[in-house]
């Protein structure tokens, strides 16, 4: 795939390769041109309504980035949690150290 050229932006984020890049950038766009001509449309002043454009772009941006960013991070924290118990799983299934057995000889010694 190395003949597929990536887009950068502003030489410095390739957001092709960059979780969450992509949608924010999206978003961010949508949420400043909506709120540029929503304040264009209400006060019909040119040069204000770029800026609330801008302001609106860049919070909806960082809005959107630190959303997704939050629930990858969590997502993978979930993926990291059950590899280590499927691999403790694998390693202590059927020894004396499995937590099943335990529990399961716990419970036999207390109904006698």
């Amino acid at each position: 795939m190395e003949g597929e050229a990536s887009f950068k932006l502003l030489g410095i984020l390739d957001v092709k390769n960059v979780p969450c890049a992509r949608e924010s950038l999206l978003y961010g766009s949508l949420g400043g041109i909506t709120v540029g001509l929503g304040h264009f449309l209400a006060t019909s002043r040119v040069r204000r309504s770029c800026h609330f454009g801008m302001g609106g772009f860049i919070l909806t941006t960082l809005g959107c980035w630190t959303y997704c960013r939050y629930n990858n991070a969590k997502l993978r924290i979930q993926q990291r949690m059950i590899q280590e118990g499927i691999r403790n799983k694998i390693l202590y299934e059927s020894t004396r150290f499995d937590p099943e057995k335990r529990t399961m000889k716990n419970t036999e010694e207390s109904r006698s």
